[in-house]
């Protein structure tokens, strides 16, 4: 068989390596597997959601419509934005390969913290750019200094993760606004805000403001998390013009489906339903936090929908001890593991397991014993 010709730089971009799903755990025996590993929201479908997609179900023979008429022109009334700003895309995921895309490529930069959300030096990479991870502070938080320090000639994105996945850690308004300022004016900042929904933080910035106030910044946001469509795949950018214009032109044609426009109209009007289970999530957040903090622990802070647990060497024999209890989590061999906030039960399974890492000692030394 002849040998084809690829791309020879792939061979340097790592699989992306999705949650381990529930069908793929080893051993789960008679103990029902919570997948706690994707940061999924645990909720089923409402019932407004389920029905508006169910009617739209006889028409999938047709393709959807690419401008996204009424689910654009709902965000355009939610942001006070025009319809030339907004960008739709195949969740906040595709849309943030939209930005790389729209504005590096060979010999470029793509600046971001690390760790921060695992697809960022991938799509990067895939876009024939080169990726510039800038490593987090000792609080698992964005080194905007040092993200600054980095930027080159060669510099064309700046991406922002806020809340931070996978530490959960948040910027305040004032520092994020100090960064921007400092970012040459023809540098695009994107700020992913994928979990902005369950951020508590009183300080947190808005990035639609940033946007408003700043020629060089665009804003991400999905509807998989706080609106429960991970399985339908919607997001959207809110972009300046000229870079909406750029996005469109690297858009995957007819890249969100009519279920999904549909799922994601109706979500947005059913959004206080919706809030509703928002702060249930952030309640349980909270709970769980306070209970692992009477074991000890000392975790990083989350404003996410997820936890994470910077255990180092001993991330992979946390996660397997955590997988013995029925929870599938997000390993980073040799960092941490993130594992989301879900149903309750779910919830006191993670309390009991990370019990057990105390007793087994597989803390990272994240644990402090009252003396």
């Amino acid at each position: 068989m002849p040998t084809l010709r690829l791309r020879d730089d792939l061979s340097g971009i790592p699989d992306y390596k999705p949650g381990k799903a529930v069908a793929a755990s080893a051993e789960s025996g008679a103990v029902e597997v919570f997948k706690i590993s994707s940061n999924e929201n645990p909720y089923p479908p409402l019932p407004s959601v389920a029905a508006a997609v169910a009617a739209r179900i006889d028409g999938i023979n047709r393709y959807p419509e690419t401008a996204a008429t009424e689910l654009t022109a709902m965000l355009c009334e939610r942001f006070a934005v025009e319809p030339v700003n907004i960008v739709l895309g195949s969740g906040s995921v595709e849309v943030v390969s939209q930005l790389i895309r729209a504005t590096a490529g060979e010999g470029d930069e793509v600046l971001f913290a690390w760790r921060s959300f695992e697809a960022y030096p991938m799509l990067v990479r895939a876009a024939g750019a080169t990726p510039v991870p800038v490593p987090l502070t000792a609080e698992h938080g964005h080194d905007l200094d040092a993200m600054l320090a980095a930027i080159t000639p060669r510099t064309r994105l700046i991406l922002v993760c806020n809340p931070n996945n996978p530490t959960g850690t948040t910027l305040g308004h004032s520092e994020l606004d100090t960064f921007v300022a400092q970012v040459p004016s023809d540098i695009v900042v994107v700020i992913d805000e994928a979990y902005v929904q369950f951020n508590l933080r009183e300080d947190s910035p808005s990035g639609i403001e940033f946007f408003r106030r700043y020629p060089n910044v665009a804003v991400a946001h999905t509807f998989s998390k706080a609106y429960g469509l991970a399985g339908l795949r919607v997001g959207y950018a809110i972009a300046p013009a000229p870079l909406a214009g750029a996005l469109r032109k690297v858009a995957l044609p007819f890249g969100v489906t009519a279920l999904a426009q549909t799922a994601a109209v109706a979500s947005l009007l059913a959004e206080e339903e919706l809030g509703e289970r928002v702060d249930a999530l952030i309640a349980e957040r909270e709970r769980v936090v306070a209970a692992a903090t009477a074991q000890g622990w000392r975790l990083p802070e989350s404003e996410a929908n997820f936890l994470w647990l910077p255990l180092g060497e001993h991330t992979s024999a946390a996660a397997a001890l955590l997988e013995e209890h029925g929870l599938l989590v997000r390993p980073f061999a040799g960092e941490g593991l993130r594992a989301s906030i879900a149903e309750t039960e779910a919830n006191d399974r993670l309390l009991v397991a990370i019990a057990a890492l105390v007793e087994l000692g597989l803390t990272g030394g994240l644990v402090q014993r009252a003396a």
